[in-house]
């Protein structure tokens, strides 16, 4: 595998509406399984390797039912096949338990999903448990992207890690900036913390996201630094001019014409995949 520090390079994730946002926060927040699927298209057509995919229930609402998320991928999956890394996300928004996020992750066997250690292992009464699950991930040959919210919690990783915790293969790490339940807005300088010498000597690539207005120049920041980015109305609606973005694609089309401008190439999601997958 190629160190993740390698600069040149980035890869484009996009996460199209997250689990708390409606068609009230944007009109062009996807929400139906139609909705949702034309605008990872476009996303895709846009230059994204990768969708950090939420489904909804009939109501509009965030879910993890297997049902509700068999629906969405499935249908996805038929139309994007292999040209978009599809990632089933297992937020928990404070509704679902770590056994239900796991159980929806072995029932649907998605080709990534993303797991934030601070859900997925809340104390340490749920270490063995949930160790077994991330190794199992792994053994699927399953993309686990873990999301990590501070500095502890990339340092909580990097323990795991050593501990053998926590599989070394196969997997990516996102950096998050800012939170969305404090309505914090994220800067470029709220990186610096989470950039650790582990953090460059680690041989599994890394991303970031940021919520609010400086979003662009935050992931713009992680592009220089060697990282991916993760873009999306999830976190935040405003374009690099600070004006209403008129969709995710845009948002994409944007980072994409950054990356140009830094003398960046955009990786596509074959090649992304041979990166994560070892």
């Amino acid at each position: 595998m190629e160190e993740n520090t390698q600069l040149g390079q980035t890869a484009i994730i996009v996460a199209p509406n997250g689990a708390r946002k409606s068609r009230v926060d944007h009109p062009a927040l996807p929400i139906t399984q139609r909705q949702i699927i034309n605008e990872v298209i476009a996303c895709r057509d846009a230059g994204a390797a990768m969708v950090h995919l939420h489904a909804r229930d009939h109501n509009g609402k965030h879910s993890l039912d297997i049902d509700d998320n068999i629906r969405l991928y499935q249908a996805l999956k038929e139309q994007v096949g292999d040209s978009i890394i599809v990632q089933l996300t297992t937020e928990a928004i404070g509704q679902y338990s770590p056994e239900q996020q796991m159980t929806l992750i072995k029932e649907v066997k998605p080709e990534a999903a993303s797991f934030a250690l601070s859900e997925l292992l809340p104390d340490a009464s749920y270490l063995h448990q949930a160790s077994e699950f991330f190794h199992w991930v792994a053994s699927e040959r399953i993309i686990a992207q873990y999301i990590l919210y501070s500095p502890e919690d990339l340092k909580r990783y990097f323990h795991l890690l050593t501990q053998g915790k926590l599989p070394t293969n196969t997997h990516h790490l996102l950096l998050v900036l800012g939170r969305y339940q404090q309505q914090q807005t994220a800067l470029p300088s709220d990186l610096a913390p989470f950039l650790q010498q582990q953090l460059f000597d680690h041989k599994q690539r890394w991303a970031v996201c940021a919520f609010g207005k400086y979003e662009h120049q935050c992931l713009a920041t992680s592009m220089l630094m060697g990282g991916d980015i993760r873009v999306g109305f999830e976190n935040n609606h405003l374009n690099h001019l600070g004006t209403l973005a008129k969709n995710n694609a845009e948002q994409v089309v944007q980072l994409k014409q950054t990356a140009a401008q830094l003398h960046l190439s955009i990786l596509d999601a074959d090649a992304f995949r041979q990166l994560l997958i070892t």
